[in-house]
């Protein structure tokens, strides 16, 4: 998979000038979230090489140049696509804290990774595919932001196990696993879907996945879970 994408500045990513009236500005804003929800999607399923300007604008139905004004150009569009889901994914961690009551949590973080996978699988598959190619445009932002938000919150794991708050565990591994597991609700989702024989799946699989999950990842941590895994 060829990629030039790791050249395209951070300056490609144009915003509205600020000369254009206030009136216009809710529009601009609404068509650059309908190109970034549209290229997640064709994203995930051309993958880079496969994707076109032109399919990613048919998606959001705009124009092709509205797309070249808001981004520049495809490479921009797709570093972009990268740099929102993995902030998306790290605002989850914030209630990560030490004050905070260790079980409640760690189970809203894994509801919360839960809940993307259900609600944005494309974009967990565009990341997927992108660590699968070694990394060439995310590699810079794993190893500065990601990195150092693991460093914290695995600081603020450990103080709870030193507290007796919870089980000895790795903390920072313990990030790994919970990305495996509820990210692959959404990378994995046809090998899901197989298993369950399901077309598609619903509200109740996705209710059953986050309760089954939640469990296995407190009871790991020496924690209790509140209920028990949704049947059926």
């Amino acid at each position: 998979m060829r990629r030039d994408a790791r050249a395209a500045p951070a300056a490609s990513l144009r915003a509205p000038s600020g000369a254009r009236s206030r009136s216009r500005q809710p529009r601009a804003a609404s068509a650059r979230e309908a190109l970034l929800a549209a290229a997640e999607s064709v994203f995930a399923r051309a993958g880079y090489d496969g994707a076109t300007t032109a399919a990613i604008a048919a998606a959001a139905g705009l124009p092709k140049a509205n797309l070249h004004y808001h981004y520049g150009s495809k490479q921009a569009l797709y570093r972009e696509v990268l740099a929102h889901t993995l902030h998306e994914w790290l605002v989850p961690m914030d209630g990560l804290v030490a004050q905070a009551e260790p079980r409640r949590a760690l189970e809203a973080y894994v509801r919360a990774k839960m809940a993307m996978s259900a609600g944005r699988p494309d974009a967990s598959r565009v990341f997927a595919n992108e660590l699968l190619h070694g990394a060439p445009v995310l590699g810079d932002l794993m190893r500065g932001e990601l990195r150092a938000t693991v460093r914290r919150k695995a600081a603020v794991i450990d103080g709870w196990i030193a507290a007796g708050r919870m089980a000895p565990v790795d903390a920072t591994h313990l990030f790994f696993s919970i990305w495996a597991i509820t990210q692959t609700y959404a990378d994995f989702d046809v090998q899901v879907r197989a298993v369950l024989g399901r077309a598609k799946l619903g509200a109740r699989d996705h209710r059953r996945a986050a309760d089954h999950v939640v469990t296995l990842v407190l009871r790991g941590c020496g924690l209790e879970a509140e209920g028990s895994p949704t049947r059926g």
